[in-house]
């Protein structure tokens, strides 16, 4: 945001370049500011009228919260100012230009200036003078002012992670009595926001916070350097782990920032940290003592409540750092409307491959890094962005969260983690489409591997999470495609989803509907068209199921010689795996069970409906070899829902199912396009 403060009087105005930032980069403008500024002499004998030029499209913040709900019952008496200092205006000298990373409200004018009193402890120092005029910014003002109390006791951390505040002005020395003057650090000329709107923000940032080995140590990493993507990571390692500790200091000291945002974030060049915005609209987790026995439910709930509040700003924090995409308001407000419709943030990685283009996704560095460490980063980002505030992630497990943490700290990862891990790595596998034996098995082997971690194997658990739409990923068995023959109707498979909808009555049935979307291409022969366009179809297959709980069976090892004397077990490889030394500390297994709980699936009829956007000819033969070939190139458990006999694994992203003859189906959530 372009901010430009000026004093409006009869006196002369001399030109003057003030910087200015329009498309990320950063220039100059010149605007118009009285001399009035430059000598403060004048300040008294001269009337003036502060006036504040904003762009309108970026004042108001993306996750602006009201004003009222955070101002708490219990503040403190708006004159007891006593800790902090009191100056006078003409204890400044003002500077002539104003830093477009400072502004942020339009009630607020800002101005750069240099105490110049010597008598101050700031004697020589760079502060900022903001000016708030209206009531509401005010009170922010005050507000900023009086929970230091509640910070003084750890100072150290306070001047670490937050923006000092020094003091304000006494209004009595100024023109402006019906407005009040804070005084507080200057830790750079950029938000966070304008950083990274820069072309060269990652060598700019780098060289800010002065990144070298000692540095990097914090966050658990051994080099500097290396391939864009890696200094990214290395670089949002660094800058989250100090959001986190400064929003944790907040937290443990009983105060939610409630405003966290990129524009409120600075990185001073003096010391490398994130420094946390102004405490303005920060509030007091209670409203009465926590050791009262009657309210005590009620503290602990308000309390969650803010911390959770304060986590999915963090969240909103990250995912712009990450993904740039999202630095777009259009790309952003269809982020906000994904989450604010109940979606899961599981899901993030589908929706916004779909979202994005594919071709910007692919390259995306963001992309990359959140993929990196078995996928890691996507787990913390929905983590921060639970639909429930309850299941947020508070900022001391964020910390230790693997993400976060570089390869020279071990961390013990959590079962869940386990899963999600296990889970992204299948998923990344499949998208290199290298379906080559090794390939193959290293995916079976990390199926059997999630069927055995699986945390709702009772049917009741599948009821709610069950129904929605699948998109298919990939099956264990037979895969047949258009590269090694030569087929009678050139047919390229489309998406394949996997719809289910739950039933009213009877209870525990569910609607199967296989949606495949095709394209029949023209010509014969053994030349392929350039151009893979032609008819686009669909085919429907629907079916009913009822939910029943069952096990799976293991065969043992001599019968499974006798019945598949080639056919490698993947199940002696899952146990190789699980009596290794780091599994034994999870599932102490020292023998593959033979059973495992699975949800049963009884379907019934099927029903199958085929559409075209056009006839391919007069004849029904046509028809028929396309139905031939769709069932040719996909799963026979997708053709015909009814040899789907069982689920094995379920989340929020994810679902296996066995069909009949013991292969699995691998699919994930997809959510609606927001």
């Amino acid at each position: 945001m372009a901010l430009c403060a000026g004093v409006c009087s009869r006196s002369s105005f001399d030109f003057v370049d003030v910087p200015f930032s329009r498309s990320g980069n950063l220039s100059k403008r010149r605007v118009f500011l009285p001399r009035v500024l430059r000598d403060n002499h004048s300040l008294k004998k001269q009337r003036s009228k502060i006036g504040c030029f904003a762009s309108r499209g970026n004042v108001t913040p993306e996750l602006e919260s009201e004003e009222n709900a955070s101002v708490s019952s219990s503040e403190d008496d708006d004159g007891d100012f006593s800790h902090v200092i009191k100056f006078k205006m003409s204890d400044f000298m003002i500077h002539d230009r104003v830093s477009i990373g400072l502004g942020n409200r339009g009630d607020e004018v800002v101005y750069e200036a240099t105490v110049k009193e010597p008598s101050s402890p700031l004697f020589n120092t760079r502060v900022v003078l903001r000016r708030l005029v209206s009531t509401g910014a005010k009170r922010r003002g005050k507000r900023a002012i009086q929970v230091l109390k509640k910070l003084v006791r750890r100072r150290l951390m306070y001047h670490s992670y937050s923006m000092q505040v020094h003091g304000y002005v006494c209004s009595s020395t100024t023109e402006y009595s019906d407005s009040f003057i804070l005084v507080h650090g200057y830790h750079g000329s950029l938000s966070l926001r304008h950083w990274l709107e820069q072309s060269d923000w990652l060598p700019t940032l780098e060289a800010t916070i002065a990144l070298d080995e000692e540095s990097v140590r914090r966050v658990g990493d051994v080099t500097v350097g290396g391939p864009a993507v890696s200094r990214q990571l290395r670089l949002i390692r660094i800058l989250m782990r100090d959001l986190l500790i400064g929003v944790n200091y907040l937290h443990s000291h009983g105060l939610a920032h409630t405003e966290l945002r990129l524009e409120n974030l600075h990185i001073s060049p003096v010391d490398g940290h994130i420094k946390v915005g102004l405490l303005g609209n920060a509030a007091y987790f209670h409203d009465c003592s926590p050791a009262d026995d009657n309210k005590v439910d009620g503290y602990t709930d308000r309390r969650k409540m803010m911390i959770a509040f304060d986590m999915r700003c963090v969240g909103f924090i990250m995912a712009k750092m990450v993904l740039r995409d999202l630095m777009d308001p259009n790309m952003f407000a269809k982020f906000k409307a994904f989450l604010s419709k109940g979606n899961d943030p599981s899901c993030l990685r589908e929706f916004l491959m779909h979202t994005v283009s594919r071709n910007s996704s692919l390259e995306n560095d963001g992309f990359q890094i959140l993929d990196r460490n078995w996928g890691t980063g996507w787990n913390l980002l929905s983590l921060l962005l639970a639909t429930k505030p309850s299941q947020r992630i508070s900022c001391l497990d964020a910390l230790k969260h693997p993400f976060l943490c570089g390869p020279r700290w071990r961390v013990d990862p959590t079962m869940d983690i386990i899963r999600w891990s296990l889970g992204s790595t299948a998923v990344r596998i499949i998208e290199e489409y290298i379906y080559g034996r090794q390939q193959r098995q290293r995916i079976a082997h990390f199926i059997e591997l999630v069927e055995m971690l699986n945390p709702h194997s009772k049917p009741r658990n599948w009821l709610d999470l069950l129904p929605g739409k699948w998109r298919l990923l990939y099956s264990t068995g037979r895969h047949i495609g258009l590269t090694l023959r030569q087929a009678p109707t050139r047919l390229l498979i489309g998406d394949v989803h996997l719809k289910v909808c739950k039933l009213a009555k009877p209870h525990a049935t569910f609607s199967l509907e296989s949606d495949i979307c095709f394209t029949v291409m023209p010509g014969t022969g053994n030349d392929w068209p350039h151009e893979k366009t032609g008819t686009g179809g669909r085919l429907q297959v629907t079916s009913l199921s009822k939910l029943r709980a069952g096990k799976r069976l293991y065969i043992k090892e001599e019968m499974s010689t006798k019945l598949h004397p080639t056919t490698p077990d993947i199940s002696d490889s899952v146990l190789e795996k699980l009596s290794t030394k780091k599994w034994r500390k999870i599932m102490p297994i020292k023998e593959f069970p033979s059973s495992l709980p699975v949800a049963k699936l009884v379907s019934s009829d099927v029903d199958i409906t085929m559409s075209l956007d056009e006839p391919l000819a007069r004849d029904i033969k046509a028809a028929q070899d396309v139905i031939r070939e769709v069932r040719m190139q996909v799963p026979p458990e997708l053709f015909d829902p009814s040899k789907i006999v069982c689920g094995t694994y379920v989340d929020s992203r994810l679902l296996v199912l066995r069909s009949v003859n013991g292969s699995a189906v691998l699919f994930t959530r997809v959510v609606q396009n927001c």
